[in-house]
Protein backbone atom coordinates (compact mmCIF):
# COMPACT_ATOMS: atom_id res chain seq x y z
CA UNK A 1 0.00 0.00 0.00
CA UNK A 2 2.47 2.45 0.66
CA UNK A 3 4.60 1.89 -2.29
CA UNK A 4 0.95 2.74 -4.35
CA UNK A 5 1.10 5.97 -2.26
CA UNK A 6 4.40 6.77 -2.76
CA UNK A 7 3.45 6.11 -6.90
CA UNK A 8 0.15 8.37 -6.72
CA UNK A 9 2.49 11.24 -4.72
CA UNK A 10 5.28 11.17 -7.25
CA UNK A 11 2.27 11.36 -10.00
CA UNK A 12 0.22 14.32 -8.34
CA UNK A 13 4.25 16.06 -7.78
CA UNK A 14 5.03 15.55 -11.85
CA UNK A 15 1.26 17.14 -12.62
CA UNK A 16 1.35 20.00 -11.14
CA UNK A 17 5.80 21.03 -12.08
CA UNK A 18 3.88 20.06 -15.58
CA UNK A 19 1.13 22.56 -15.06
CA UNK A 20 3.66 25.20 -13.18
CA UNK A 21 6.00 24.60 -16.53
CA UNK A 22 2.70 25.23 -18.87
CA UNK A 23 1.61 28.34 -17.06
CA UNK A 24 5.32 29.58 -17.14
CA UNK A 25 5.10 29.03 -21.02
CA UNK A 26 1.84 30.31 -21.58
CA UNK A 27 3.04 33.81 -19.49
CA UNK A 28 6.16 34.02 -21.76
CA UNK A 29 4.65 33.61 -24.59
CA UNK A 30 2.00 36.03 -23.64
CA UNK A 31 4.61 38.72 -22.77
CA UNK A 32 6.74 37.67 -26.09
CA UNK A 33 3.27 38.88 -27.90
CA UNK A 34 2.79 42.32 -25.91
CA UNK A 35 6.20 42.87 -26.85
CA UNK A 36 6.04 42.58 -30.44
CA UNK A 37 2.49 44.40 -30.42
CA UNK A 38 3.99 47.36 -28.84
CA UNK A 39 7.16 47.46 -31.53
CA UNK A 40 4.84 47.04 -34.03
CA UNK A 41 2.80 50.48 -33.02
CA UNK A 42 6.33 52.30 -32.78
CA UNK A 43 7.44 50.74 -36.23
CA UNK A 44 3.71 52.46 -37.25
CA UNK A 45 4.99 55.41 -36.14
CA UNK A 46 8.51 55.82 -36.95
CA UNK A 47 8.27 54.29 -41.04
CA UNK A 48 5.95 55.19 -43.62
CA UNK A 49 3.99 52.52 -45.10
CA UNK A 50 5.94 52.29 -48.05
CA UNK A 51 9.08 51.58 -45.77
CA UNK A 52 7.35 49.30 -43.39
CA UNK A 53 6.34 47.13 -46.31
CA UNK A 54 9.93 46.98 -47.20
CA UNK A 55 10.93 45.76 -43.65
CA UNK A 56 7.97 43.20 -43.76
CA UNK A 57 9.51 42.22 -47.02
CA UNK A 58 13.36 41.61 -45.49
CA UNK A 59 12.18 39.95 -42.86
CA UNK A 60 11.00 37.26 -44.95
CA UNK A 61 14.42 36.75 -46.07
CA UNK A 62 16.12 37.45 -43.12
CA UNK A 63 14.52 37.39 -39.86
CA UNK A 64 16.99 38.00 -37.54
CA UNK A 65 18.70 40.94 -39.03
CA UNK A 66 15.06 42.73 -39.94
CA UNK A 67 14.44 42.22 -35.71
CA UNK A 68 17.99 43.70 -35.23
CA UNK A 69 17.13 46.55 -37.51
CA UNK A 70 14.03 47.37 -36.20
CA UNK A 71 15.39 47.90 -32.43
CA UNK A 72 17.95 50.18 -34.37
CA UNK A 73 14.85 52.00 -35.77
CA UNK A 74 13.25 51.82 -32.55
CA UNK A 75 16.45 52.97 -30.66
CA UNK A 76 17.89 55.64 -32.53
CA UNK A 77 14.11 57.26 -33.15
CA UNK A 78 13.58 57.52 -29.46
CA UNK A 79 16.87 58.84 -29.49
CA UNK A 80 16.02 61.49 -31.80
CA UNK A 81 19.18 60.80 -34.23
CA UNK A 82 16.55 60.43 -37.34
CA UNK A 83 13.64 62.49 -38.37
CA UNK A 84 10.41 60.52 -38.09
CA UNK A 85 8.74 59.46 -39.94
CA UNK A 86 11.62 57.43 -41.92
CA UNK A 87 10.73 56.79 -45.52
CA UNK A 88 11.48 53.93 -47.82
CA UNK A 89 14.76 55.83 -49.43
CA UNK A 90 16.18 56.74 -46.26
CA UNK A 91 15.52 53.09 -45.15
CA UNK A 92 17.35 52.29 -48.26
CA UNK A 93 19.73 54.30 -47.57
CA UNK A 94 20.32 53.07 -43.93
CA UNK A 95 20.03 49.09 -45.70
CA UNK A 96 22.90 50.22 -48.18
CA UNK A 97 25.60 51.75 -45.19
CA UNK A 98 24.43 48.33 -42.81
CA UNK A 99 25.54 46.39 -45.78
CA UNK A 100 28.50 47.90 -46.77
CA UNK A 101 29.89 47.66 -43.40
CA UNK A 102 29.55 43.69 -43.14
CA UNK A 103 32.31 42.12 -44.13
CA UNK A 104 31.21 39.58 -46.88
CA UNK A 105 33.24 36.20 -46.24
CA UNK A 106 34.57 33.83 -48.92
CA UNK A 107 35.35 30.20 -48.86
CA UNK A 108 37.73 29.06 -51.78
CA UNK A 109 38.75 25.52 -52.25
CA UNK A 110 42.49 25.38 -53.34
Amino acid sequence: MSEDAELEALRKRKLMELQRQLIQEQQKAEAQRRLEAQKQILLRRILTSKARQRLANLRMIKPEFASQLEMQLIQIAQQGRINIPITDDQLKELLSKLQSVRRDIRIRRV
